[in-house]
């Protein structure tokens, strides 16, 4: 039987605010050592200071300090990172990209990714804002392709896969942090974006706690996935592990929904104040966690944030 190719994968995060981010970089790297995954780039955007070094540091541990950054020219959204798991990551760790200036923007990445790749072959992972690929869409003709955002788009990418919105049970509206952070960027993707878009919406990771094993997990040392988790469940005071929103975009992006998550096939408003509002329609698929699934989702995603570099 033929070995199936790596996953074309690009990652849009807006790491600092949270460190699930983290996980989610380290599982996407698992995933490239086991041959799942291809990281094309991995693009910021945040415009806050620690984000390019963050990638980089992170990149650089896993041996793949090559991989492209990129990150938003805009001023905002500028969140931080309250708990300073980032700054001390950086300080400590080696990592090739030295600041945010040193990146390329990020529609001229995206860009000049997408172009070289075959048409309907790239999966991009949304954990963060939806502002680089708002302004994807809205990108005109350059150097690399004289197609518009939304064409080059429809004949590159194969899917989207976010970690968006609140779906609350029974419910018809739900608010999550990386919608209405960038609420006319979110409404933009929302509606002009022409690929099949999965969601993992707030109410799957909420019920996922990970990092207390990696931080306790003496076989793993220096480490800036470790140091992450320590620092920042420390300064959390956190002793049930961080909440895994952004793992279960990354996991579902190259895994199958199977055998963890329901689909439910949905249509979705974002309204001004960024919350969102569930409408009649199959244009998004949702990802409900199964009866049962929980645990074993949740010891999976942790085993593989223990992921040593190869």
């Amino acid at each position: 039987m033929q070995a199936q190719s790596p996953l074309p994968v690009i990652l849009d995060t807006d790491i600092a605010g949270d460190y699930d981010d983290v996980g989610a970089m380290t599982l996407l790297h698992a995933f490239a050592d086991k041959g799942e995954a291809k990281i094309l780039a991995v693009i910021s955007c945040n415009a806050f200071e620690t984000t390019v070094p963050t990638i980089s540091v992170l990149n650089t541990y896993f041996k793949r300090p090559d991989i492209p950054i990129g990150i938003t020219h805009k001023a905002k959204p500028d969140m931080d990172c309250p708990q300073q798991w980032a700054q001390a990551i950086i300080a400590k760790y080696p990592h090739r990209v030295r600041s945010n200036k040193e990146a390329e923007e990020a529609v001229s990445l995206y860009r000049r990714i997408l172009v070289a790749q075959p048409d309907h072959a790239v999966t991009i992972i949304t954990i963060g804002f939806f502002t680089n690929l708002a302004d994807l869409l809205q990108s005109g003709p350059d150097q690399y392709s004289p197609l518009s955002g939304r064409a080059l788009v429809q004949q590159k990418v194969k899917a989207l896969v976010a970690m968006a919105t609140s779906v609350p049970p029974g419910k018809e509206k739900g608010r999550e942090y990386n919608v209405y952070v960038d609420t006319e960027a979110a409404r933009a993707v929302f509606e002009q974006w022409e690929t099949p878009i999965t969601l993992s919406p707030l109410e799957v990771g909420e019920q996922l706690h990970t990092g207390i094993p990696l931080t306790k997990d003496a076989a793993i040392t220096d480490s800036p996935v470790k140091d992450a988790f320590s620092i920042a469940l420390e300064k959390d005071k956190n002793t049930q592990g961080r909440m895994s929103w952004d793992q279960t975009a990354v996991l579902v992006a190259i895994k199958t929904p199977q055998p963890w998550f329901n689909e439910r096939k949905i249509n979705l408003r974002i309204e001004a104040d960024g919350s969102n509002t569930l409408i009649p329609g199959e244009r998004f698929t949702l990802l409900e966690l199964k009866e049962g699934e929980k645990l074993k989702l949740q010891e999976y995603i942790e085993s593989l944030m223990h992921h040593q570099p190869k």
